[in-house]
């Protein structure tokens, strides 16, 4: 919820704060980065120092963070408070699945649990908008930073008397180089796709890539040559955890780039306001929630890689039936399409998380549980960078071709640029030329969603197979 609940409070922190446009991107973009590059340390540091212990310290600093962000008053003061928050909630991921992992032997109640692991998930970045605008309309927007405090205060109270203690007691000492150098990689990697996403520099976005998979390979590298490795590379070798990790990636590789493209849909070709648009994504959560909950009394029957490979199945129906959205009478198969694929989709990210981190020793849960999160970080910066680049490229070649001569250079280049450059450039023109140029620019946008979905089916589809060869695998 964190994530996402500070969206809507942009504008008014900006008017206030008034950051450069660089300032903002990073208000924005601190906090996923520092969980994302942070993940595989933390699980690690809990695996160490003990599950419990590390959650609690995250969530007081993370109370500590929030009330800071919460105090700033400057551009500078919230990027710092930011990356705080960052840094403690990328200890709350590795720490509570890894105390599932210990928590619930018997495979089927953990499967449950991480069921629910998953589904509050969901809510919580479904609810984030709903809740930051609920707060917003009564206090200033200061106020967002604090609605995950109360929650920080209940655990640090009950967590102590419910939650048991598990540690590695061969645990060795934690190899700083190789924590700064997983933070470097994932950090640099995570960036450069950023920028690739937003059009920023392809220069510096492929240099920070680069750079971003030289400090990996220098970090694994570094794994094999330590007596107590940040990651024991051996976990890979299990042709189980391997294939999870590839499907989960990719799991949340179509997910987030394809929402780039719904997200936009609704309030830019069908003309939702922006609280009608997120009203409308809720089934959007809610079939993640479905779908993870019936997930585990499905797997009582099935195996789990073939359920993966059932649900990618479904997901594809999901992805192809997006290619039927035009015009604007569309909503109900726009949304009966991202249902059904958000239901195919929810196996794969309950059952894998559950392979990967009930396949790794108890004692090395936790960083099992931090490569799986990381995994599902890069799978989603990934999907909206590539995704989201391949749908730009789509659209701009189209409205090359498109825009009517009519419309003037300026307003052309804008439209040519993004949908929402389209759409302000429209109301700016005569309604003729206006109602031309939208007309245009939608369909070239829903020409780029069509090619987006097809990749996406073709990727789902081929997530199927290896699933179904992971299950012939287990079988053999």
């Amino acid at each position: 919820m964190d994530l996402t609940v500070l969206n809507l409070a942009v504008p008014a922190l900006s008017e206030q704060l008034m950051p450069s446009s660089v300032q903002l991107l990073w208000i924005v973009d601190i906090y996923g980065f520092l969980v994302a590059g942070s993940l595989i340390t933390m699980g690690t540091l809990g695996d160490r120092i003990g599950r419990r212990r590390l959650l609690l310290i995250g969530a007081a600093a993370f109370g500590v963070a929030s009330v800071l962000a919460a105090l700033t008053t400057s551009a500078a003061m919230l990027i710092a408070a930011r990356a705080l928050l960052g840094l403690a909630g990328a200890t709350f991921a590795p720490s509570t699945l890894s105390l599932i992992r210990n928590m619930f032997l018997d495979p089927r109640q953990r499967t449950t649990a991480i069921g629910v692991w998953i589904s509050s998930y969901s809510v919580g970045g479904a609810i984030g908008p709903l809740v930051g605008g609920l707060v917003l309309s009564h206090f200033s927007w200061h106020a967002v930073f604090l609605v995950g405090v109360p929650v920080m205060l209940l655990l640090l109270v009950v967590g102590p008397v419910l939650l048991p203690e598990y540690r590695d007691p061969d645990a060795g000492r934690l190899d700083v180089p190789s924590a700064l150098l997983s933070l470097a990689s994932v950090l640099l990697v995570i960036y450069g796709l950023k920028q690739l996403a937003q059009g920023g520099s392809g220069a510096v976005a492929a240099l920070s890539v680069l750079a971003g998979f030289i400090a990996g390979a220098i970090f694994v590298r570094r794994q094999r040559t330590l007596a107590d490795p940040l990651i024991d590379l051996r976990l890979f070798q299990g042709s189980a955890f391997t294939v999870s990790l590839v499907l989960y990636t990719g799991a949340t590789f179509v997910a987030f780039g394809i929402f780039v493209f719904i997200s936009q849909y609704l309030q830019l070709v069908l003309g939702l306001s922006a609280l009608h648009a997120g009203l409308w994504t809720m089934p959007f959560a809610a079939s993640f929630v479905i779908g993870s909950t019936l997930t585990p009394l499905l797997g009582r029957r099935i195996s789990a890689a073939m359920l993966m490979g059932g649900g990618l199945l479904l997901s594809a129906v999901g992805f192809a039936t997006l290619m039927l959205v035009h015009g604007p009478s569309t909503l109900p198969i726009l949304v009966a399409s991202y249902v059904t694929f958000c239901l195919g989709l929810s196996p794969v990210f309950t059952l894998a998380t559950d392979i990967m981190v009930g396949s790794a020793p108890p004692e090395r849960a936790g960083a099992a549980a931090a490569i799986s999160e990381t995994g599902s970080e890069l799978g989603g910066a990934l999907g909206i960078a590539i995704l989201g680049s391949i749908g730009t490229a789509i659209y701009r070649r189209a409205m090359i071709v498109a825009t009517p001569p009519a419309v003037p250079a300026d307003a052309a280049a804008a439209a040519r640029d993004t949908l929402g450059g389209a759409v302000t450039a429209a109301t700016q023109l005569p309604s003729d030329a206006g109602a031309a140029l939208l007309t245009a620019a939608r369909a070239a946008f829903t020409n780029a969603l069509d090619v987006t979905a097809l990749i996406s089916v073709a990727l789902v589809l081929l997530m199927a197979a290896l699933a179904i060869a992971l299950h012939r695998w287990q079988r053999a």
